[in-house]
């Protein structure tokens, strides 16, 4: 019987890192999707070591651009059979950052990473996940939400043309979106072994050598913040778990977290009319 295989995008780092290494160590064939390949590399020869698995491999993709998400779909089309799991790991969410920032199609690339991509990467590998026994797509949002219960996606200005920027409040916009999307996907793919479900991620501790640039008083913000964070191997059992339980066959359009618990998500984000909105908005950006 032949492995299975999960694709976690942006696994060069943190917990896409950490949940490689345990879905390799649990049999999985792995793919670690890397922006850069230099760094995805030597993440690549770590997840390798730790787990003790030759069948890690790399895939150099950057989630804000269409090119290279296409490019990276194609290959995967060609490489694989079927694909069993597929994780939305990757997110932009550089701290130092003063101003929007556009991505190489010109779209502000928190936007365009966290949620953008991941929808269109879906899309393009959407036949391997069919061919799966039982197809699972993870994506992942933050337990940060919890304190914006009022906050919606901005309709109009998703990505900060005319409003003040912050990166804070770009990633939680999309964030909350990918929440959306969840259960877009989920009620899409109902008919289907396919299942679709997102995690709540919690503090987890921050790699400030990540982020160079950043203020000493930002360091010292998030070593405080580091003592009641969790490691990122704690967070990616939940990962492993929602890619790996029996039991969760059938669970889908669910909001988990880091205890795997599922947990409501904001009064906004479940009412259909806006999903529908924010979907529609997304999908013109794709066309």
């Amino acid at each position: 019987m032949k492995n299975k295989t999960c694709l976690i995008t942006g696994a060069n780092s943190g917990i896409g890192k950490q949940a490689a290494i345990q879905l390799a160590q649990a049999g999985f064939y792995v793919l670690i999707g890397a922006r850069n390949r230099k760094r995805g590399e030597a993440a690549l020869s770590e997840i390798k070591e730790k787990s003790e698995s030759k069948d890690v491999e790399l895939l150099e993709i950057d989630m804000s651009s269409k090119k290279s998400i296409l490019s990276a779909s194609k290959e995967l089309n060609r490489r694989l059979e079927s694909l069993d799991v597929l994780i939305h790991n990757a997110a932009d969410f550089d701290i130092a950052r003063k101003q929007p920032e556009k991505s190489i199609d010109g779209i502000e690339t928190i936007w365009a990473t966290n949620h953008l991509g991941p929808i269109l990467l879906t899309n393009s590998i959407m036949d391997l996940l069919k061919k799966s026994n039982q197809g699972r797509i993870i994506t992942i949002a933050s337990q940060g939400l919890v304190m914006h219960p009022r906050l919606i996606v901005d309709i109009n200005d998703p990505e900060f043309k005319y409003r003040k920027f912050s990166v804070p409040k770009a990633y939680y916009q999309s964030k909350l979106a990918q929440v959306m999307y969840t259960y877009w996907l989920a009620e899409q793919l109902k008919d289907t072994a396919i299942t679709v479900n997102c995690i709540r991620v919690t503090n987890v501790k921050v790699d400030t050598n990540r982020y160079p640039n950043i203020s000493g008083f930002m360091k010292f913000l998030y070593s405080i913040k580091s003592r009641f964070s969790i490691s990122p191997e704690d967070m990616a059992k939940t990962y492993t778990y929602l890619a790996t339980a029996p039991d969760l066959v059938k669970t889908t359009g669910k909001y988990f977290n880091e205890k795997n618990a599922i947990v409501d998500s904001s009064t906004y984000s479940i009412d259909k009319r806006n999903i529908e909105a924010v979907m529609n908005l997304s999908m013109k950006y794709l066309e």
